[in-house]
C-alpha cells in the first residue's frame, strides 16, 4: 500500500514545499526541523495503522474506556539523514523501541555505486510492527539493504517504511523486496531518478543539508 501525502493538503505539504526549496534550505535549523515535523506528521498516519484494544483510565472525577495501542512498534532510522524525521517520529512513538542502522554508497571508478550496511543496533523484532525511516527513498537500495539485515533479529508482524521524498521506481524495487502488505509511506513521489541514484526534482542531499557537507 503506498500513500503519498501530497495527494490530501494539510500542513505536510507546507513542511515539503520548505524542505524542497533551495532558499529555506539555507537555514539548516528549519530544514531539520521540517523534517522533524514531516515525521511527526508521518507518525500520525501511520498511527491510524497499528493495533489498539481498550482501556479504562481513572480520572479525578469517575473512569473513562479508552483505545489504548496494544503493542509498541520498532522505529528504525537509517543514519544519518534519517535522525531529524527519527526525532519527529519518537515524539509521537514515544515508548517504542529504538534501531539504528548506518548505511552509505560507496562509489567505484566508473561511477556505479554500491550501498554499504557496516552497523546495526536493534533488539528483537521477531512478531512487532517495524517502522523503517529515511528520509529519500531513491533506489531502494538502503531501505531494502536494512530491511534484510534487521530480519536476523526476528520477523516482524508489518512492516512501515517512511521518506520524505521517493522516487517512483525506488517504490516499484521495495514492493518486489518487501513483504506482502508492506506499507510506504512518502510525502511525494517524483518520477525521475539520475544515473548516479539522485531523486529529481527531489530536494537535493538530505543528510548534507541538515548536518553539513561530508568527505566521501
Amino acid at each position: 500500500m503506498i500513500h503519498e501525502l501530497i495527494q490530501t493538503p494539510s500542513i505536510a505539504c507546507t513542511f515539503l514545499a520548505e524542505l524542497r526549496d533551495e532558499i529555506v534550505q539555507k537555514d539548516r535549523m528549519r530544514f531539520r526541523m521540517n523534517l522533524e515535523r514531516l515525521g511527526e506528521c508521518m507518525a500520525w498516519e501511520v498511527s491510524k495503522y497499528l493495533d489498539y484494544g481498550k482501556k479504562t483510565v481513572t480520572t479525578p472525577l469517575g473512569k473513562a474506556e479508552v483505545n489504548h495501542m496494544e503493542s509498541q512498534p520498532v522505529l528504525a532510522t537509517i543514519m544519518r539523514a534519517g535522525l531529524p524525521m527519527h526525532q519527529g517520529m519518537m515524539r509521537f512513538f514515544d515508548h517504542a523501541d529504538l534501531a539504528f542502522a548506518a548505511a552509505y554508497r560507496q562509489t567505484q571508478p566508473n561511477g556505479e555505486f554500491t550501498i554499504e550496511i557496516d552497523y546495526i543496533s536493534t533488539g528483537s523484532i521477531e512478531g512487532r510492527t517495524l517502522i523503517l525511516v529515511d528520509p529519500m527513498l531513491a533506489t531502494g537500495a538502503s531501505m531494502v539493504g536494512v530491511f534484510n539485515r534487521l530480519c536476523a533479529f526476528g520477523t516482524p508482524a508489518s512492516v512501515h517504511i517512511v521518506a520524505a521524498i521517493s522516487s517512483s521506481k525506488g517504490i516499484a524495487d521495495v514492493q518486489k523486496a518487501m513483504p506482502p502488505g508492506t506499507h510506504i509511506w512518502t510525502g511525494a513521489i517524483d518520477e525521475e531518478l539520475t544515473s548516479k541514484g539522485y531523486i529529481v526534482p527531489g530536494l537535493g542531499d538530505a543528510g548534507d543539508l541538515a548536518f553539513g557537507s561530508k568527505i566521501s
